[in-house]
């Protein structure tokens, strides 16, 4: 993903066309303000959130958006596509163009999916090093037992890429439903685990990401924003399955 970060002298000098020498002089007379602050330094980093002022005229003032929605089924992970209906195509607010994915879900896959314009935040969300546990709920066509529960808890070795899944917590439901949670979104991961024990997934449902549960309200295809709280707290847990 594009850099979004920048040096204030650089940002100015693109914006208002003039060589990045002169910006030193527009600072000097405090003609600069960011974030509500009259600007000193040429070097400050101005980011895509960064309100940026000059001479009472507005050079950025973009906002971030976070938002969460219940994705229903036939609808794809995707900003744009020619055949399907896409999840940015359901919702309904503002700037909805400028937001992308944090963590996809396959075409007939449910549950949590969440959208945001910044892209520091959804990078976070899906390194594996910082263990945001995404949790599942999932229908298999063939039993399940205690062998799976240890499979998954070691890792299950993918020979396509020659590389064994980091480890994951099986918790048994009934005999056909478990959930999963795990800290990868490799292509297909939940589905090619499964595959090993010849075990076909016909129902994947994600129930929440780190802190944030998905919504009891929301029904499939409707969303929310947010809540500062929210926002703030979904990478502070593992959410571990108990």
């Amino acid at each position: 993903m594009k850099s979004t970060r920048t040096r204030l002298d650089r940002f100015m000098s693109q914006h208002l066309g003039i060589k990045r020498q002169k910006i030193r002089l527009l600072l000097a007379q405090g003609r600069i303000v960011v974030d509500g602050c009259i600007a000193g330094d040429a070097q400050q980093t101005i980011h895509q959130f960064s309100h940026v002022i000059f001479d009472e005229q507005v050079l950025q003032d973009h906002k971030p958006y976070y938002v969460m929605m219940n994705k229903p089924k036939g609808v794809v992970s995707a900003t744009k596509d020619q055949h399907h209906k896409t999840v940015i195509d359901l919702l309904k607010r503002k700037n909805c163009h400028t937001l992308h994915i944090a963590g996809r879900l396959d075409f007939n896959s449910t549950g949590l999916i969440l959208l945001t314009n910044d892209g520091r935040w959804s990078r976070e969300l899906s390194i594996p090093e910082n263990k945001i546990y995404k949790c599942y709920r999932i229908e298999v066509e063939k039993p399940l037992d205690e062998s799976y529960i240890r499979a998954f808890s070691q890792g299950i070795y993918f020979n396509y890429e020659g590389i064994t899944t980091r480890p994951a917590a099986l918790n048994i439901i009934s005999s056909h439903i478990c959930e999963v949670s795990l800290t990868e979104g490799r292509y297909h991961q939940i589905k090619r685990m499964f595959g090993q024990f010849q075990n076909k997934v016909l129902e994947l449902h994600r129930l929440s990401v780190g802190n944030l549960s998905l919504d009891r309200h929301l029904l499939p295809g409707q969303s929310r924003e947010l809540s500062k709280i929210e926002i703030n707290t979904i990478c502070r847990t593992e959410g571990r399955i108990n």
